[in-house]
């Protein structure tokens, strides 16, 4: 059995915030390690406790420190925590803001509890999940023509890249895509590294966004 998916839920909403933790404790492979009620709180608990999160689902507008900064900062310190957004916020800036920043998903507040839990293990399995709405606006935001690096030469990735490039975009996880490609997960977690430094992504995330934005692939959900 795989071991439970560490969370950490960040917003000042006290109501709100045990809402969520009280929907996330009944699943049996998810546990709230702990709350903050804003960004430098999380920091400072970050930054105090051993054992981090796998994934922090914060809020967006916070007092003292804001979910976007916060993201910044979890970014350069902590990059191997994911960041699910969620706030009430679905305007296009900031769902393209939040996930430029960092951000490895983007859901509103009115979702459902389906769709968090699945957003939640979609992210612990694959690095990033996108739905609907938010794919339409990498498409029509992120990666409008005057965002486009257009013309950035690609030719320094190997066609082995490129086609596990594809095979993220196509939200596949590190075993689906070496049995895809009858290569070991190891072997594509190396060419995955290589990517990530190669592209200049800071995360999986990065590197669909990448790949859009240079016509290598084509988003699917």
């Amino acid at each position: 059995m795989n071991p439970a998916i560490k969370i950490a839920l960040v917003d000042d909403e006290i109501l709100f915030r045990k809402g969520i933790s009280f929907l996330l404790q009944r699943e049996e492979n998810i546990d709230v390690i702990f709350e903050a009620s804003n960004g430098d709180e999380l920091i400072s608990q970050l930054n105090e406790r051993e054992i981090k999160p796998d994934i922090i689902i914060m809020d967006l507008k916070m007092p003292i420190l804001n979910g976007v900064e916060a993201t910044k900062i979890i970014r350069k310190l902590f990059p191997d925590i994911k960041i699910i957004a969620l706030t009430s916020y679905d305007t296009k800036s900031f769902i393209a803001n939040m996930i430029q920043v960092g951000a490895v998903a983007y859901l509103i507040k009115n979702t459902t509890p389906k769709d968090l839990i699945l957003t939640i293990n979609e992210v612990a399995k694959k690095g990033f999940y996108y739905n609907e709405n938010v794919l339409k606006t990498i498409q029509d935001t992120i990666v409008s023509p005057k965002n486009a690096r257009g013309g950035l030469e690609t030719n320094f990735l190997s066609p082995r890249e490129i086609e596990i490039l594809q095979l993220i975009c196509q939200q596949k996880t590190t075993a689906e895509i070496a049995e895809h490609l009858f290569l070991s997960p190891r072997t594509i977690e190396g060419h995955r590294n290589n990517l990530l430094l190669k592209t200049e992504s800071r995360n999986i995330a990065g590197l669909v966004v990448y790949a859009i934005q240079n016509d290598l692939a084509v988003l699917t959900i």
